[in-house]
Order: structure tokens, then C-alpha cells, then sequence
């Protein structure tokens, strides 16, 4: 019988064959050496995808220490075999600030953050430590909120990569990433038909977009909810009903929110809903459906599936799923590795460039030549070809050289 080990590394080696982005910065990593000596501290989902870019920064001269920024989405077989060969912190839930508190007693030189937990918690506990960083790398919104909140006032003592706002990282991680495995969780969870539902997206970022898309080609009729006049603007240009949340609410069959604020569906609009109605959440953190008032408003509440809890509000019912979580990575298995292949591809990058580079602190945009390289990367692996500007070309357009293609 395979053990949790065994499985783990399967998934690790599944994973490892879906990202040649990844396995061809690992091929070159390993010859040169960019980041030997240097220590990583890494505050990421602990999946199979992870652990190929952990064995991609080790192949660089890394040694690479990695806790959980999702403690209920752990994939623990994974978890168990990465440990052989690299320092993990993955002891769930309760363990989740020990995690953290135990990456930084390694003393990273740079940090990996989806949610600036580890840059946070150097600010706040460990300021001592902040004098030797490289630097770090953010893959999300709300990270980077936090992040901007600190540079503002002058506290942000090191240089951050906004992996998230990366070209590449909108694309495929955002849009069409979280827009297939946002669905595959609801689908999983509960194995409903969505075509003919009305699914109401809260939110019209990059992974709004994408969960709207994959949502209409499902067959479900598509309402998005915005703050955002240019957001909410764009989701009607591209032929979706646009409405305030309250009103939503009494339409709608499946709710995902995707805005990374909190309390975006609460008691006001949980009154208005419909007997049946789903409510998932696809942010990063379990804030945006007010989990206080669907408890505080319900008669009773009881498990009805795996990840599905039963609300009810005398004759009508509302199920959630995952308790709010984000609910891709904990009634799925997140993005496809594909996807993620690009995004790790760019976390590689950016650490190797903030290792061999001169970085002031605050938070800098990915650098082009690191996006195009990761894009050539992956064209290269799906055989694709793309033209080359003529010198004349790139003359008229004022380019010092032309881009290079394949």
C-alpha cells in the first residue's frame, strides 16, 4: 500500500510534468547557481505545484523553508514528502502563526508571501532581521494592500516584486486559473448543474472576469455585482447584467464572492436570497460573506455534505460551502498546474532578480524582461511560434532592438 509519502510525490511529479516554464528555469538554476547560499522563507498554498517551485529554488543554491498562507487547504501528503528534502511548517490551523514564527527563526534573505504574512510578521516581530533581505515577492491583492499600507507610511523597509500585478499573472493565474477552479470546487462540493442557474459574481477584477466567463460557459446566467464604475462598465460591455448586491441577491442561485474586502454578502442581503441559494467565496481570506450574521441570523445549522453547511432561516435555507474559505483551494485542488506554472515561473525570476540586483525598498512592478521571458517559455512549450518585428519595424516604433522571438 502506498503511503502518504508515496502519494505525495506522485502528485509532486504529475505536477512537475504539467510546468515546463518551471523545469526549464530549474534546468538553468541548477547550472548557475544564482541564488546559492541565500535563504528563502516561502508563506505559500502547500500544494504539489508549490513543491516544484520549492525544488526549482533549491536547484538555484536555496535553501528554502515553507509554511502554509491557506492552513486549511494543506495538501498533506504533499506536505509530508517535500519534508524530506526541504524544511516544512504545515501543521493546520492551529498551528499556523507557530508556522510562520518558525520561518522566520531561519533568517530569510527573501520571502515568498501570498498574503505579505511573513513580510507582516517581519515588520511587526521580527524588524531585527529586516537589515539582511534581499527582499520579497507578493502573489496577491490583499498582500499587497498590506504591503502599499506600509510603504505609505514610510515603514516597508525592503523591496517587494508584485508578482499579482504581473501581465502574465492577471492572464493565466487570475482569469483563467481561478476562473475554471473556482467552479470545479462549487461543482465538486455540491454537484450542481449550473447551466440554467443565475450565478452572481461579487467583484469584476482579473478572477471575477474569469469566474464570470467560465460561469456563462457553463450555461448559468451571469450577474456581476461592482464598486467599480470601469469595472461594472466593462461586465455590461461584455454582456453582463450589472446590479447592486442588494438587488442581486433576491435573483441569484450561486453567489462567489471575489473582492478581497469584508462582509460583501451579510445579513441584508442574506434576507433577500432564495430557499437554496449557494454561497461560495473565492478570495483569499474567509471575510467576505459575513459568516456572524448568516450564525446569528439562522434557527439552525448542520452539515449536509462535506463542505457544505445547511443555514436555516425559518422556511428558506442558504448552504455555504467551505465555511467561507476560499473555495477552490479547499473543496478542490486550485489552479491547474499549468497555471501555475507561469506564476512560479515569475516568483523564480524575482527572486533571482532581487538576489543579483540593487533594490530600494517599496513595492516594484514585475520587469518587463522577466514577463516576456516567462511568456516565450511558455510559448516555446506549446510549440508556438510568433512573428519577429523587421528592424525597420522596430525603428518605427522607436525600439532600441527588436524583440527577439523564438
Amino acid at each position: 500500500m502506498a503511503t502518504s509519502s508515496d502519494r505525495g510525490l506522485a502528485r509532486i511529479e504529475w505536477a512537475d510534468g504539467q510546468m515546463p516554464v518551471l523545469r526549464s528555469i530549474r534546468e538553468r538554476f541548477a547550472r548557475e547557481q544564482p541564488l546559492a547560499g541565500v535563504g528563502v522563507g516561502a508563506c505559500l498554498h502547500v500544494t504539489s505545484e508549490t513543491a516544484v517551485l520549492v525544488r526549482t529554488l533549491q536547484a538555484g543554491g536555496a535553501s528554502v523553508s515553507l509554511c502554509a498562507s491557506n492552513p486549511f487547504a494543506i495538501q498533506e501528503d504533499v506536505a509530508v514528502a517535500l519534508s524530506a528534502e526541504s524544511t516544512v511548517f504545515a501543521g493546520g490551523p492551529d498551528a499556523w502563526a507557530d508556522d510562520v514564527a518558525s520561518v522566520l527563526t531561519l533568517a530569510p534573505r527573501v520571502t515568498l508571501d501570498d498574503g505579505a504574512d511573513l513580510l507582516g510578521a517581519l515588520h511587526s516581530a521580527r524588524p531585527d532581521l529586516l537589515a539582511g533581505m534581499h527582499g520579497g515577492t507578493e502573489e496577491t491583492t490583499t498582500g499587497l494592500l498590506r504591503l502599499r499600507a506600509l510603504e505609505a507610511e514610510g515603514a516597508l523597509a525592503v523591496p517587494v516584486i508584485a508578482v499579482n500585478e504581473a501581465r502574465a499573472e492577471r492572464a493565466f493565474n487570475d482569469r483563467f486559473g481561478a476562473g475554471q477552479s473556482v467552479l470545479d470546487g462549487i461543482v465538486r462540493a455540491t454537484n450542481l448543474l449550473l447551466a440554467g442557474q443565475t450565478v452572481v459574481v461579487l467583484g469584476y477584477g482579473w478572477t471575477g472576469r474569469g469566474v464570470a466567463l467560465r460561469a456563462a460557459g457553463f450555461g448559468a446566467s451571469v450577474i456581476v455585482c461592482e464598486v467599480d464604475p470601469l469595472r461594472a462598465l466593462e461586465a455590461r460591455m461584455e454582456g453582463f447584467a450589472v446590479m447592486p448586491a442588494l438587488e442581486a441577491a433576491a435573483r441569484g442561485d450561486v453567489f462567489i464572492t471575489v473582492t478581497g474586502v469584508p462582509d460583501v454578502l451579510r445579513g441584508e442581503h442574506f434576507y433577500r436570497m432564495k430557499d437554496g441559494a449557494v454561497l461560495a467565496n473565492a478570495g483569499q481570506f474567509d471575510v467576505e460573506i459575513s459568516l456572524a450574521d448568516l450564525r446569528s441570523s439562522a434557527s439552525s445549522v448542520r452539515e449536509v455534505l462535506p463542505l457544505v453547511e445547511r443555514f436555516e432561516f425559518g422556511d428558506r435555507a442558504l448552504y455555504l460551502l467551505a465555511g467561507g474559505r476560499v473555495v477552490n483551494l479547499a473543496a478542490a485542488e486550485g489552479h491547474p498546474a499549468a497555471v501555475m506554472d507561469v506564476s512560479f515561473a515569475l516568483q523564480a525570476l524575482a527572486c533571482e532578480a532581487l538576489v543579483v540586483g540593487a533594490w530600494a525598498p517599496g513595492v516594484h512592478a514585475v520587469p518587463d524582461a522577466i514577463e516576456r521571458e516567462v511568456a516565450a517559455l511558455k510559448l516555446a512549450a506549446l510549440d508556438v511560434d510568433i512573428d519577429v518585428l523587421t528592424d525597420a519595424q522596430a525603428d518605427y516604433l522607436s525600439l532600441t532592438s527588436p524583440p527577439r522571438g523564438r
